[in-house]
């Protein structure tokens, strides 16, 4: 059993119990195209499994992870919790030639403090892909556990790490096999779009795209759940599926009215 490395906003954990309830009976491979945090992948603990996400410094992660866990925990040991290093290992994206000579290894330690340390747990990059996120003066942060780390890897050693657009997993796609899609979500009003999941963004065309690549998993006789927010655009595009309109708890937002309680769908082809 395992458990998330990283702090992630839309995570699901706290939804964890709502998505298990609604699995399906029997699958094959387990598929997700927008891993993030991974929370449900790492609950679910399944073999052979085939993950990707747009984020490369993320599935990088997932890679270091899975081939070198004791390395990586023991390098996340020379970071300092000061304000002036942060910025230091932040502006580290600033330089490209610099920041192409680092280790595979050494990216991923940075991701990490870089999400332990950051303000409010948040993954943010500006148009140029650096990241932006401010120094969140965290006391005590704890980088990783290195038994989990260990565990983790056992799990990834069977998981096949893609990076790119999500319909990457399409070929991959067989009859039995269950995909969870978890893309950022459609924002509930102008002003909630406050992060960019990456710098290239994902708009109306997106969540198109999206609706088409389930329709071609339901034809292929597999089984889906996706995830997104309660809006009408999303009711409407999911309208031939099953729609499960689910509470979650929001604790990650730049607005303060924007956290607690708000309504989230779970959409199913079974």
């Amino acid at each position: 059993m395992c458990s998330p490395v990283i702090k992630w906003v839309g995570g699901k954990r706290q939804l964890m119990s709502e998505i298990k309830s609604r699995l399906p009976k029997n699958y094959n491979r387990y598929l997700e195209p927008f891993i993030g945090g991974a929370a449900v992948f790492f609950e679910l603990g399944h073999k052979n499994s085939i993950i990707n996400d747009f984020n490369a410094e993320l599935t990088n992660l997932y890679s270091v992870i899975k081939n070198q866990p004791e390395d990586l925990f023991e390098d996340l040991k020379y970071h300092k919790n000061e304000k002036e290093y942060y910025y230091q290992i932040r502006a580290l994206d600033r330089d490209i030639e610099a920041y192409q000579k680092l280790s595979d290894l050494e990216k991923a330690s940075r991701f990490i403090y870089l999400n332990k340390n950051g303000f409010n747990g948040l993954y943010r990059v500006n148009k140029k892909g650096q990241y932006n996120v401010p120094f969140g003066d965290i006391k005590n942060p704890k980088y990783a556990d290195k038994q989990n780390l260990i565990n983790c890897s056992r799990l990834l050693k069977s998981t096949k790490i893609l990076t790119g657009d999500f319909e990457n997993i399409k070929p991959y796609i067989n009859e039995g096999d269950f995909i969870y899609i978890d893309p950022p979500y459609v924002p509930v009003s102008l002003t909630s779009d406050f992060t960019s999941y990456t710098s290239a963004g994902f708009g109306k065309e997106d969540h198109i795209r999206l609706k088409n690549m389930c329709d071609f998993i339901d034809e292929k006789n597999a089984f889906f759940m996706l995830s997104n927010s309660e809006t009408d655009f999303v009711k409407t595009l999911y309208s031939d599926y099953k729609i499960d309109i689910v509470q979650a708890s929001r604790a990650l937002n730049s607005n303060g009215k924007g956290r607690g309680k708000v309504g989230e769908v779970l959409v199913r082809n079974y």
